[in-house]
């Protein structure tokens, strides 16, 4: 062998030991989150930002937020981002958290057919119109998914002294599925649902739906965000991650969720609201 393939060759061994040649960490993670935050263009609003600030590409599984929640408890995600705040404490004092940092909020509204066959128009107390559907057995399309969404519109029959779980008849729906997909049955059905606002204002196929209430203090819709504890999983690449939830409630991030708008505001920051 020539010397000077003997020098290469060396160099070359010399050069797979050195720090730097190693391959590049793989600056990514997996965000699970709420099908409303994917649904409504968020995500597609802000991750570009993200990225663009710190190369980290935040890859989202949109779930209902129960099952973001377990795909975090299996370690299948760095970040869950959901809005569900019982479920959320209940993932943190069960250990598969770090901890909790609110995020921003919108509210939920009940939307339903023009023909309003229930008579809710206007009506400014949610649990009453819940009252006049049941009574009325008008048609009704829930989520059934486990979602924030879902969780909320169970508690909302519960403060109607509704248990649908037993008082539902063929006029109530659970379709299982996301958002967009029980906006889209109860479009097709002429039939009342309760929507998060961010899905709805970016939703196209609206047919003859309409908000039919809202503003009800009960419609409060908050968002957390949370690092899976990488002391369950420590695959977690929790450096990351937490970047990804910095970011969010940072200065720069809250402005990013402030400005995204569809004529008007979809989501609105309170990172630093105490006891958001």
């Amino acid at each position: 062998m020539s010397s000077t393939r003997r020098a290469a060759l060396l160099a070359l061994a010399v050069l797979a030991f050195v720090p730097g040649a190693a391959p590049a960490e793989d600056k990514s993670i997996v965000v699970a989150s709420t099908t409303s935050t994917q649904d409504s263009g968020l995500f597609g609003h802000i991750l570009p930002l993200f990225k663009s600030k710190t190369g980290i590409d935040a890859k989202v599984l949109a779930q209902g937020t129960g099952q973001a929640l377990d795909t975090g408890r299996r370690g299948n995600a760095d970040v869950v981002f959901v809005h569900a705040k019982e479920q959320e404490e209940k993932f943190l004092a069960d250990g598969y958290g770090v901890k909790r940092y609110p995020v921003m909020y919108n509210d939920f509204i009940l939307v339903g057919p023009g023909s309003d066959p229930a008579g809710i128009k206007g009506t400014a107390d949610v649990v009453v119109a819940l009252n006049a559907i049941k009574a009325r057995e008008a048609p009704f399309v829930s989520r059934g998914d486990r979602s924030g969404t879902h969780q909320a519109e169970l508690k909302l029959w519960q403060m109607a002294g509704i248990d649908i779980g037993k008082d539902r008849g063929p006029w109530y729906r659970e379709i299982g599925q996301g958002m967009g997909a029980t906006l889209n049955t109860a479009a097709a059905m002429s039939a009342y649902a309760i929507s998060d606002r961010g899905t709805w204002i970016s939703f196209k196929n609206k047919a003859d739906l309409a908000i039919l209430v809202e503003g009800d203090k009960r419609l409060f819709n908050q968002y957390g965000v949370m690092l899976v504890n990488p002391d369950k999983h420590p695959h977690v690449k929790k450096e990351l991650g937490q970047q990804f939830i910095d970011w969010l409630i940072s200065m720069e991030g809250q402005r990013a969720i402030a400005d995204y708008k569809i004529g008007q505001q979809l989501f609105f920051p309170d990172a630093n609201v105490p006891g958001a």
